[in-house]
């Protein structure tokens, strides 16, 4: 057994004290031992040669130089003092200076004493400068068999309190010469074996200190392929534990609310994606187990038509349904889409929301305990205590990732037996991120549009050609089309030079006098906010301009245009939701992204991404490479189960496929957990389990 124990606090290792050990436990999320060796370092330099200091220049790397310091002087005053020290390697004399922590460096390097150095080369005033290096004394210093060096990534903040790189890693250093046992390993011998896969001591060890970068490389896939298999083994092993146990209502007939439905209301004939979606939804539910599904699909796909339709079996089948949306306004917008489907059908369908009060209110709630209100539409209202169903057999959460995990887990306590869960979402998740963050889920993909669709055209116009923007507004106004134009801000910020909507306003209104203009932001009032939409929805307005309010629930077939201004402050995710706002007639319409000229390569990427695709799958992928899976909007990483220090979503998707078919075999093999070579395995799943809330077995 290891001298230390792994979950021994920092605190007791040398230079941290309380203060410090806060800032590394706020900053770097270390606060043990074990936590220490897992923090590992961004980079490796290869420190393998010392520089003389008449070779340094303002644009090099990383250098290390030995020799003497030949004298302190104190600069500056206040927040300006700083203390130099002139340095010497016998072929000149390099400026080494510090802006923080002065009394440290008085105290700990002396003047004649020969030391090495280790920083980036600047010119400050004509002369070679290295601000606050990395020193330690010559004769403590070694270089591993490849000068490789751990560099490790320290937060502003904890710098100020005295860490730097050289700390970390003498703190790494301590903790592995105080171990006298190796690592204990977490995966079972024969999957080390099957997989080619480095011993888990040796590869938390070659990730701080490789042999070379072949080494480092074998070992950062051995951590990254546990990271990844833990969780996958996690989620397949809870999933499978919630089918055991959640039976779920069966759903045995299609009858006549359907057929009806189907045969006298459908309003156009269903994509081959819809009827294929349809079916898969339909064995769920009448399988005997829990439905637990996501259902993707691109703005405008036809997601809200085949919710209904499968709302319409539980009907069927005598059980009441629900759909939870995540504002008022995609609330009211699926009340009336569901209204105006259903015509004259005797169904009862009721819209729940802040707004509605009084005796409206309390008899939409006998209503649903009667069972006579069947189909519930509402936001957050649905899963307050006094809302009471009478037999609840199927829950519909829209955009699910705008809801809170124990908020969606109330829906399951409205029922004895859990009602079928369908989750949607309108925004593309990437493969990768669906089978970790979503794991859990069966997922079926809407990837056709409805018949006399077109794809929208996405053009590029820069800010500068505004001239030839409006006129492009104008022919399209005077074919009958309306048109959106959407900006980053309200007011004038004096901090950013972007389009502002109070602006805009001004501007749209002296272009287009003839015109009727509406505006609409976060800022207003709701009933201002309802009847200035209103306006637009009717047609007695041609041009609306909106922050991105309009990003979710609305839907107007005549618009034409969607103009995005200051198209770069926009995510892809983003800019591709906007432009779903268009494109839900039968006329061709067009996504107008407009910017300055001065882009940078990632944003040009982004805006060249949009012009040259449609596909929402493919933006979804591509944003996560951009910006990677912390990122993106509504799969922020805290739907992980397990931290990552290590692999990333974005780059080894490859891996996490991997991880998926070894965790499905193992459970295959080992349904019970009881084999005794998978035990160090099952132990560690507990371990990393013990310090999570586990919300796996809720949708």
């Amino acid at each position: 057994m290891p001298i230390v124990e792994l979950n021994y606090p920092v605190t007791y290792l040398a230079n941290v004290g309380e203060s410090r050990a806060k800032q590394l436990r706020e900053g770097m999320g270390i606060q043990t031992y074990g936590d220490l060796l897992t923090y590992f370092p961004s980079k490796h330099i290869d420190r393998s040669r010392f520089y003389y200091t008449h070779e340094l220049g303002p644009d090099m790397p990383y250098v290390q130089l030995k020799g003497h310091i030949l004298s302190f002087e104190e600069e500056g005053h206040g927040r300006k003092r700083r203390i130099v020290a002139h340095f010497s390697d016998g072929q000149g004399v390099v400026d080494l200076v510090w802006f923080n922590g002065l009394q440290y460096v008085q105290k700990s390097y002396k003047v004649l004493t020969e030391y090495v150095v280790f920083g980036r080369p600047t010119v400050f005033n004509g002369r070679i400068n290295i601000t606050h290096p990395e020193i330690e004394t010559a004769e403590r210093f070694a270089l591993s068999p490849q000068g490789l060096r751990p560099y490790y990534s320290v937060p502003e903040k904890v710098q100020r309190c005295g860490v730097n790189t050289r700390m970390v890693e003498q703190w790494v250093a301590t903790v592995f010469r105080a171990l006298r046992a190796p690592l204990p390993e977490t995966l079972p011998p024969y999957l080390l074996e099957q997989m080619k896969l480095m011993g888990r001591d040796e590869a938390i060890r070659a990730m701080h200190y490789p042999k070379s970068a072949e080494h480092l490389s074998r070992a950062s896939y051995r951590l990254k392929f546990e990271e990844l298999f833990f969780i996958q083994l996690n989620i397949l092993r809870y999933s499978r534990e919630r089918q055991r146990r959640y039976k779920g209502h069966v759903f045995s007939r299609v009858g006549d609310y359907f057929m009806d439905f189907y045969n006298h209301h459908l309003p156009f004939e269903l994509t081959g994606a819809q009827k294929r979606v349809i079916k898969e939804i339909r064995n769920d539910m009448k399988g005997g187990r829990q439905m637990n599904r996501l259902l993707q699909g691109d703005v405008g796909s036809g997601k809200t038509l085949v919710a209904l339709m499968t709302m319409l079996v539980a009907l069927d089948n005598g059980y009441q349904t629900c759909i939870m949306a995540p504002t008022e306004i995609l609330a009211e917008q699926h009340f009336e889409t569901f209204s105006k489907l259903l015509g004259d059908m005797p169904i009862r369908v009721e819209l729940l929301t802040s707004n509605i009060k009084g005796k409206r209110r309390q008899s939409i709630y006998e209503g649903l305990a009667n069972g006579e209100v069947q189909i519930l539409v509402g936001t957050h209202a649905v899963i307050e205590d006094d809302v009471v169903f009478r037999n609840l057999g199927m829950v519909i959460i829209d955009e699910q990732h705008r809801f809170g995990v124990a908020q969606r887990a109330k829906l399951w306590a409205k029922n004895q037996t859990p009602p079928h869960v369908l989750v949607m979402t309108a925004t593309p998740i990437p493969r990768t991120l669906a089978m970790t963050v979503y794991g859990d889920l069966d997922v079926s993909v809407i990837d056709e549009l409805p018949p006399g669709r077109k794809p929208v055209e996405t053009i590029h116009q820069y800010d500068e050609r505004r001239v030839e923007l409006y006129q492009r507004l104008r022919r399209q106004i005077e074919l009958g089309r309306q048109v959106y134009i959407v900006y980053p801000l309200i007011k004038e910020s004096e901090k950013m030079d972007l389009k502002n909507l109070e602006e805009g306003y001004k501007q749209i209104c002296e272009a287009f006098p003839d015109l009727r203009v509406s505006k609409v932001h976060g800022k207003m009032r709701p009933a201002e906010k309802e009847a200035e939409m209103e306006r637009f929805v009717k047609g007695e307005t041609q041009i609306l301009l909106a922050t991105t309010v309009i990003e979710v629930g609305v839907n107007v077939p005549n618009a034409s245009v969607m103009v995005i201004e200051n198209a770069e402050r926009f995510g892809l995710a983003q800019l591709h939701q906007l432009r779903g706002r268009v494109g839900r007639g039968a006329d061709q319409s067009y996504c107008i992204l407009v910017t300055g000229y001065s882009l940078a390569s990632d944003t040009r990427r982004r805006i060249q991404t949009m012009t040259e695709t449609n596909d929402g799958f493919e933006i979804a992928e591509e944003d996560m490479r951009l910006r990677g899976p912390g990122d993106l909007e509504g799969t922020q990483q805290s739907g992980i189960p397990f931290d990552l220090h290590i692999a990333n979503l974005a780059r080894d998707g490859q891996i996490v496929q991997q991880a998926r078919e070894v965790a499905r075999r193992i459970l295959d093999d080992d349904p019970d957990a009881s084999r005794p070579e998978n035990a160090p395995m099952w132990e560690a799943l507990a371990e990393l389990n013990r310090h999570h809330v586990d919300w796996s077995s809720i949708s």
